[in-house]
């Protein structure tokens, strides 16, 4: 009888076992953000200084929207990638409008 292990003792040990996992994994995260951070700060200066370095240039004026020269092309292109990624035939889809962004 002294060699069986209580049944209580397996469950305390994996509960243990479990939150000790946990608490590692919450250690690990928050030195990898305190890392991150510190590099990030360190991007961010950098991106600074070079912005501050940049010559300042006049705000482009707003294009009018160009027509797209080739719209049916456009369309068939579209029209099959999607069909690719849906799975479906190319007759079953319907193009109503593109906008440019």
């Amino acid at each position: 009888m002294q060699n069986e292990i209580a049944t209580w003792f397996v469950v305390v040990m994996g509960m243990g076992i479990v939150f000790i996992g946990l608490v590692c994994l919450i250690v690990l995260i928050s030195i990898m953000g305190a890392i991150m951070k510190r590099v990030n700060a360190k991007q961010e200066a950098a991106l600074a200084a070079a912005r501050a370095n940049m010559p300042a240039r006049s705000p482009a004026p707003a294009a009018a929207p160009a027509e797209i020269p080739n719209r049916g092309e456009l369309v068939a292109a579209i029209s099959v990638a999607l069909a690719e990624e849906l799975g479906k035939d190319v007759k079953a889809i319907r193009i109503h409008s593109i906008k440019r962004v």
